[in-house]
């Protein structure tokens, strides 16, 4: 049996108290509570173990007695005095870095000086330890706050589309909701949506079809988009909805992306556009008729003045009567032949080209092609055309175009037929030299929406 001396048992106890203190703990307390182990232990004045941040920029000190003022920490420890003959200094080194310093002060020549060097040894590793734990502490600190800003953004993204966009698992549940569906036609908050089926949410639409829906998405993986009409109190309105898978992982699809758009001013220029290519259609036809309709209109005016050659023939009596009859003939096929060109030539494709003209006298051309329109007759038209008013430089064509389609548009809103219209010229503008044309009717008006 070894005999042990009492410097050497007290060394071991000390020793194992410490062991026993760090034994599983990976705290900074740990080492402040040893700083009080070895101050009594040893025993020593002071204890100070210095503690190198994860940073490595600075060490920081754990003393005991803890002092009136909190020490300072240090940015270097080449800084620390150098241990008088009642002083100790132990670097704590782990592979070949060092990691922190022992430090006691105040130490009797007959104090347990052994077991300092062996709780140095065990510092080292702790010390380390602790470092390497703060490190990826750190570190998942930053990376948990970059996938916030991360999902932050996606989410501010998201909001910011201007569609409707939802997305529903393979249970059904809707897990986002972004403020579009927020402000949309229901005006459901995200709070009150998120996690709940989405036949519970969406009801306009069967659940067994709504389902169905989802299925062929989740079981195809492809994406459908179909176009659905919603009612207004403004009006019918069009909505584009696209379903598109989602993978989060794998071949599986797992969630379903829904995103609904407003399309009802894209079906409102379709139509327009359907509308303009038929009336061009029509306008084709007219010309094909209006030249139809010059053939007779010349054999007509042929066989007037071929009676008008010969009306020596008839009697004398009866000649002023014809001569009338020719006259009206005459003037009538001529009307009838500046009602064609005028028609014909408002068909023709015509082109951009600019140039000088008077605003008058397009307005009157304008009267001209829609003077002999049935409904036009009833309206009661008023001019109050300026005098004196400079040319401007326009496409004829297109200011008839734009002046008859004012015109007919105020044809259509007075449905009686006999309202009023109004068309102005005048000098004025935002600069003052420029030339104003206004088309006034006694119609409804377009109710605000």
């Amino acid at each position: 049996m070894i005999e042990t001396t009492p410097a050497v048992t007290a060394a071991l106890d000390l020793v194992g108290a410490v062991a026993r203190l760090l034994n599983g703990s990976d705290s900074k307390d740990a080492i402040g509570r040893v700083a009080d182990l070895l101050r009594r232990g040893v025993p020593a004045a002071s204890v100070t173990i210095w503690v190198r941040q994860p940073s490595g920029a600075t060490f920081t000190p754990f003393v005991s007695p803890v002092p009136p003022e909190p020490p300072f920490a240090l940015p270097s420890l080449d800084a620390l005095p150098p241990a008088g003959s009642a002083g100790l200094r132990y670097p704590l080194e782990h592979d070949g870095t060092l990691v922190g310093m022992l430090m006691l002060d105040g130490v009797a020549p007959d104090s347990n000086r052994l077991a300092v060097g062996i709780v140095a040894d065990l510092l080292a590793p702790h010390v380390a330890l602790i470092e390497l734990s703060q490190d990826l502490a750190f570190e998942v600190a930053v990376r948990a706050r970059q996938i916030e800003e991360q999902r932050r953004f996606t989410g501010l993204v998201i909001d910011s589309l201007p569609v409707g966009l939802y997305v529903v698992d393979r249970e059904y549940r809707i897990q986002i909701w972004n403020r579009k569906r927020e402000t949309g036609t229901q005006g459901v908050h995200r709070d009150e949506v998120v996690g709940r089926p989405v036949f519970e949410v969406l009801t306009r639409q069967s659940a067994d079809q709504l389902k169905l829906e989802f299925d062929q998405i989740f079981e195809s993986g492809q994406m459908s988009q179909m176009d659905i009409e919603v009612d207004d109190p403004s009006g019918p309105r069009f909505y584009r909805i696209s379903k598109i898978p989602m993978r989060l992982g794998g071949d599986q699809i797992s969630h379903v992306i829904t995103i609904g758009e407003d399309v009802t001013e894209w079906y409102r220029i379709h139509r327009r556009i359907m509308q303009n290519e038929k009336l061009a259609a029509v306008g084709q036809l007219a010309a094909g008729i209006m030249h139809e309709i010059n053939n007779p209109l010349a054999t007509i005016g042929a066989c007037a003045a071929a009676m008008e050659g010969r009306l020596e023939e008839v009697p004398a009596t009866a000649q002023g009567a014809f001569r009338e009859y020719i006259d009206i003939i005459d003037k009538e096929v001529d009307r009838c032949t500046n009602i064609v060109d005028g028609l014909l030539d408002f068909s023709r494709p015509k082109g951009m080209q600019k140039s000088p003209v008077m605003v008058n006298a397009i307005i009157e051309e304008t009267f001209f092609l829609l003077k002999h329109h049935t409904r036009f007759k009833k309206l009661t038209v008023q001019r109050e055309l300026g005098d004196g008013l400079p040319r401007v430089l326009a496409n004829s064509e297109q200011l008839v175009q734009v002046l008859m389609s004012l015109m007919l548009n105020a044809l259509d809103a007075m449905e009686a037929g006999n309202g009023h219209l109004t068309v102005r010229s005048a000098m004025g503008g935002h600069r003052g030299a420029e030339v104003i044309v206004e088309v006034q009717d006694t119609g409804v008006g377009i109710p605000r929406s």
